[in-house]
């Protein structure tokens, strides 16, 4: 339960400074100014090809079909294990990447937060806070590990939480070294995605159950 406690608690924090522009996103700033310090003191193409590839994983292709296709994957993999719902997967999987632009858009629209190279948001456009990539890898790549790990053997199961924990980190991680956004702004998303994949595993049945 201190899990979603605190991921709760952080977001909450986190947006209230982002509203009122207060002293915690110094942390940001302390952060970029660090990151670009790095980047002239180090240059690396490689470091940098990497920060887009990794920061890529976070768009909606290959996110969101690597979700639905681990729905498909789970609900015969929960067939397989005798599961009177073994369709399930295939609705959540479904109803989760419709989930994630309704939990993002509209924060972004609402607190219009510039991005890190510091331009006016332009008509129309929805600004940085929360980032949309790593809401969009951390719940896409969480619930397609969750799906399956409830049909997978205890090796395979951490072994799949493990690949989607490191997926989402090194998209956070792309991110802010490629100045596509703050740090702050991974950090929210990381939070808000806690909660929904907290909430999912206490929902989501076992095959067995």
């Amino acid at each position: 339960m201190a899990v979603p406690v605190v991921a709760a608690v952080v977001l909450l924090v986190v947006s209230w400074q982002v509203a009122v522009d207060g002293p915690l996103l110094g942390v940001d700033r302390w952060v970029r100014a660090a990151v670009r310090t790095s980047h002239r003191d180090h240059p690396s193409a490689l470091l940098d090809d990497l920060g887009h590839l990794l920061s890529n994983l976070g768009d909606g292709v290959p996110a969101v079909p690597v979700l639905l296709a681990a729905g498909g994957l789970a609900a015969w993999w929960w067939r397989r294990a005798g599961a009177v719902r073994w369709w399930l997967p295939l609705p959540v999987a479904a109803l989760t990447s419709l989930l994630i632009p309704l939990l993002v858009v509209p924060a972004k629209a609402g607190f219009a937060r510039p991005g890190p190279l510091g331009g006016p948001l332009l008509p129309g456009q929805w600004g940085w806070y929360p980032s949309g990539h790593t809401a969009t890898a951390t719940i896409s790549y969480g619930v397609a590990a969750l799906l399956l790990a409830r049909a997978a053997g205890r090796r395979t199961a951490r072994g799949l939480t493990a690949g989607a924990v490191v997926l989402t980190l090194g998209v956070g991680a792309g991110l802010v070294w490629s100045d596509f956004h703050w740090l702050l702004d991974v950090l929210a998303s990381w939070c808000l995605a806690v909660l929904v994949l907290w909430a999912l595993n206490r929902r989501l049945p076992r095959p067995g159950a």
